[in-house]
């Protein structure tokens, strides 16, 4: 397995088997992830501030995962966002593009997507990204 990036891929998922599914992909891959049950718990702790990129389920119990961007953005920093969902209307598509995301992916979605995605995200963050450290 590889050393992990500096900047965790900071994760909102509600269904908590998806969390550990998509952190356990992210370790395998070689980034370093934290997850979280809900948009308040994140908005909670200081992870968003330290995030590489941002992935959001956008239908969580309590606040939307656009809820939660938009809350983020207005108080630090923007970190690149993939949102994520079960519902992949046009009119979910467009409401991601609109708030900025650089990836959408439609629930479910292969580990390879996953992994190309943040990949991606983190290629797009103001540091430049950070990608997998080698041993």
């Amino acid at each position: 397995m590889q050393e992990v990036t500096r900047d965790p891929v900071v994760i909102v998922d509600d269904d908590a088997s998806m969390g550990v599914a998509l952190d356990r992909i992210l370790r395998l891959g070689g980034y370093r992830s934290r997850t979280f049950a809900s948009a308040e718990a994140l908005l909670a702790s200081d992870a968003a501030g330290q995030a590489g990129c941002l992935l959001l389920d956008i239908q969580l119990d309590g606040m939307s995962g656009f809820e939660l961007y938009e809350q983020l953005r207005a108080i630090s920093p923007v970190r690149p966002v993939i949102f994520m969902s079960g519902v992949a209307d046009a009119a979910s598509r467009r409401r991601a593009a609109a708030a900025g995301a650089v990836v959408f992916l439609a629930k479910p979605f292969s580990g390879r997507s996953l992994l190309d995605a943040v990949r991606h995200a983190l290629a797009q963050s103001p540091e430049g990204g950070s990608p997998p450290l080698a041993p």
